[in-house]
């Protein structure tokens, strides 16, 4: 009884630490940028740090970055992000962003790899009466794992599920790749790069005349 008792304690510890995690979303509109710089009158400010729970231990597993950025149009004329606008590091090393369902895909929950859940089925929870000599008599037991199983594993597809929605939602909302920022405008958007680090980042702006090339 004594070692099933430490076998149960162990699972829920596990339980604990292996299940699925909500989402919050992202807003850039309203998040305190502390990161800013500017060139031909075209503003960037951004902010690293934006995920919780699994998704940014995925972020740091998986060396990826998610950056929340605002980008303040102030030139002239008309401009696209990722044509006219890109990003680079500050010692002008390209930086490359990477694809949306690329982000998605590399950082969003696996709500399938819950189903080992399914594996506290055969769990079973005894009970032993004692008759009135207080003597050892009939044992009962009871499939606790026929409810815990399913039920665990079937609770937390549908959070993994759910984040991963609403994830998936905000990079489709601010992906800023291919956005027409006019003048006079202010964009906000996610982007994703592959690095460990929190390198400062600064933007750079194609000339009309080296445009026209």
């Amino acid at each position: 009884m004594r070692i099933l008792k430490i076998i149960f304690l162990s699972s829920c510890a596990l339980l604990l630490n292996s299940c699925a995690s909500g989402y919050k979303s992202i807003d850039p509109k309203n998040i305190n940028y502390v990161s800013k710089n500017a060139t031909n009158d075209v503003s960037l400010e951004y902010k690293y740090d934006l995920l919780d729970n699994k998704y940014a231990k995925k972020e740091k597993s998986k060396t990826v970055k998610l950056i929340a950025i605002k980008v303040t149009n102030n030139s002239d004329r008309d401009l696209v992000f990722g044509t006219d606008i890109s990003l680079s590091y500050e010692n002008d090393a390209t930086l490359y962003l990477m694809e949306k369902e690329t982000i998605y895909k590399t950082l969003k929950q696996s709500p399938a790899s819950y189903l080992w859940f399914l594996l506290l089925s055969p769990i079973q929870i005894y009970k032993t009466e004692t008759n009135s000599y207080n003597n050892p008599g009939t044992t009962s037991s009871f499939p606790v794992g026929l409810i815990l199983g399913p039920g665990i594993a079937g609770g937390n597809m549908i959070v993994a599920s759910s984040a991963n929605k609403k994830f998936n939602a905000d990079l489709n909302d601010y992906n800023i790749n291919g956005k027409t920022i006019k003048k006079g405008e202010t964009v906000y958007g996610l982007v994703g790069i592959n690095s460990n680090n929190f390198d400062a980042i600064k933007i750079k702006v194609q000339t009309p005349l080296a445009f026209l090339k």
